[in-house]
């Protein structure tokens, strides 16, 4: 009879290697659990990442928006969750997840379903309901209203947070350090512009906050209809941070003007300048269940690649000289698909 014999350091190998095996095998089995229980009453989703670079954005939507009115139309949302899944939720490799855009793209316009492509992908449902609730009020029928013409439209319906014609500057700084008040993770982009630019509405919403915070200076808070998102604008201008009129409860459209870019904040006092240079700080929290709004289980997503996508649709506004305000120049009305 053979007798294998083991070296103390090839012990200790696979001892580590057991080790790993386990640990991830508890993990993705989580994973994939979580994502099966993810509509249960007592579950909600506590944490997302989201990667998707803007060429893959890009390519998705413009499946979508030709597809539209077709044999075969095409969910852009579909296209990502189905890349995200065959990828394990890494969105980083652009080639590969725009090739497994093309696949799975592919496969429905010659007769496969949804279904039947994802059956084997454990991870696409968790995937499309982390999507959904980051983008899913991004696409869609919208009317364009111009000297009483209505045109019906499909595509992009929300708008970046910058008025058309206004520069700005950003780059992916979400998660870089904030020491003011306590040490933590920055949540948001910023978008470094000039004092006073116009500030839009991304998406239609009710404002759930609307004033003074130490860190985030003149701030305003906008919830959507379905409640998933919560879209946060921060140190707004001195004096005259809002549009005239707003307040917390209100309405308002994709495209609106609500504010003017500043640097307030960092600061107990209300109405002080303390932040060194004029910035709108944009953020965008993902909500499953309430106890997440303002507690535990909090989940902001980097935007940096959101507002990259945005800058295609940003609205041009019109100076009220009596006001001293800016108000949209183009109405668009927002049709409903749910």
């Amino acid at each position: 009879m053979r007798i294998f014999t083991v070296t103390k350091k090839e012990l200790i190998f696979l001892g580590t290697a057991a080790a790993i095996f386990i640990i991830a095998a508890i993990l993705f089995g989580n994973y994939g659990l979580r994502a099966n229980r993810v509509n249960a009453e007592s579950e909600y989703i506590k944490w997302i990442e989201f990667n998707a670079k803007l060429s893959s954005l890009q390519k998705a939507i413009k499946y979508d928006i030709d597809s539209y009115g077709k044999e075969t139309p095409l969910c852009w949302i579909e296209l990502l969750s189905y890349s995200a899944a065959k990828n394990w939720g890494n969105m980083k490799d652009e080639k590969k997840i725009n090739r497994y855009i093309d696949e799975c793209a592919k496969k429905l316009t010659e007769g496969a379903s949804i279904e039947e492509l994802t059956a084997d992908l454990k991870l696409y449902d968790y995937f499309y309901e982390t999507y959904y609730s980051v983008l899913g009020g991004f696409l869609g029928e919208y009317e364009l209203i111009e000297e009483d013409i209505v045109t019906r439209k499909y595509g992009l319906k929300v708008f970046s947070p910058i008025a058309k014609g206004y520069g700005y500057s950003h780059y992916d700084d979400f998660g870089n350090s904030r020491s003011y008040g306590y040490r933590r993770k920055h949540l948001g982009n910023d978008l470094i512009g000039s004092v006073g630019t116009p500030i839009i509405a991304v998406e239609d919403g009710y404002i759930e906050a609307l004033g003074w915070n130490q860190y985030g200076g003149w701030r305003i808070g906008i919830r959507t209809h379905d409640t998933k998102r919560y879209y946060y604008y921060a140190h707004l201008r001195k004096d005259h941070p809002f549009r005239t009129g707003l307040k917390e409860g209100d309405f308002v459209q994709a495209g609106d003007v609500i504010g003017y870019l500043g640097m307030t904040g960092y600061s107990r006092k209300e109405n002080v300048n303390n932040i060194k240079t004029p910035h709108l700080h944009f953020g965008l929290q993902i909500i499953f269940d309430e106890v997440q709004k303002d507690g535990i289980n909090q989940i902001w997503i980097d935007v940096y690649n959101i507002i990259k996508l945005l800058e295609r649709n940003r609205m041009s506004v019109v100076r009220d000289a009596e006001a001293k305000d800016y108000d949209r120049n183009i109405k668009i009305n927002n049709i409903a698909t749910d």
